[in-house]
């Protein structure tokens, strides 16, 4: 709405907008869902056929659903092993290295190209719509309240667990603010956990040497 005054304003359609002074509440926080590694592999062991692949780049690259299914062959480069993403969201091109495991998928799927798409259709366009198909994997893995978003917010976390840092995870993503970053980077209770058990490593040379006076 404030938006909408703000084009009324500028082309004098109203003088003054009428949300002046009104307090924004403060938006719910998104949701927190990530795979876990036995997750990761219960979901693609129940993939149909053509799905696992579409799976298997969206974990290991942290690529939109969009981005998959317009992907064509001539932005893979398996010889330097990069993805070039032309239709991003901010339409920004990004590149995108290829690891091992997807590299031995696109190996696969390049045996049999007959298409400019790497996911096409019959009619040789690019696949559509894979909701039913990804739902059918998701019950089949009884993983609940999983979108395929999530794949995305799976990559991110899984490399900030691993020790990448935040900028080079927000330059994978192509976010322009780090904190979108941040908030994709949901860390396990146990990676929590194993961080602050580095204390009682005597990191800081207290904990083990205490006495009942100390405390």
């Amino acid at each position: 709405m404030g938006h909408i005054f703000a084009l009324a304003i500028r082309f004098s359609i109203v003088s003054r907008s009428p949300l002046e002074g009104v307090k924004k509440f403060k938006e719910p926080p998104g949701r927190v869902r990530f795979l876990s590694h036995e997750e990761i592999d219960r979901l693609i062991t129940e993939c149909a056929p053509h799905l696992k692949p579409i799976v298997i780049m969206a974990l290991n690259t942290g690529m939109r659903k969009s981005e998959i299914l317009n992907l064509q062959w001539r932005d893979v480069d398996l010889s330097r092993r990069l993805i070039t993403v032309r239709k991003s969201k901010n339409n920004e091109v990004r590149i995108i290295p290829i690891n091992q495991k997807l590299f031995k998928v696109l190996q696969e799927l390049s045996g049999k190209m007959e298409n400019e798409f790497i996911f096409p259709c019959k009619n040789g366009k690019p696949l559509g719509n894979i909701r039913k198909t990804f739902e059918t994997a998701r019950g089949r893995a009884k993983i609940n309240d999983l979108h395929f978003q999530d794949l995305r917010h799976t990559f991110t976390s899984h490399l900030v667990m691993n020790g990448v840092n935040l900028r080079t995870v927000q330059h994978l993503l192509s976010h322009k603010d780090i904190k979108m970053t941040t908030r994709s980077a949901h860390l396990s209770k146990e990676h929590i956990r194993d961080a602050v058990e580095i204390l009682s490593k005597e990191v800081f040379g207290i904990g083990t040497n205490m006495t009942q006076n100390d405390v």
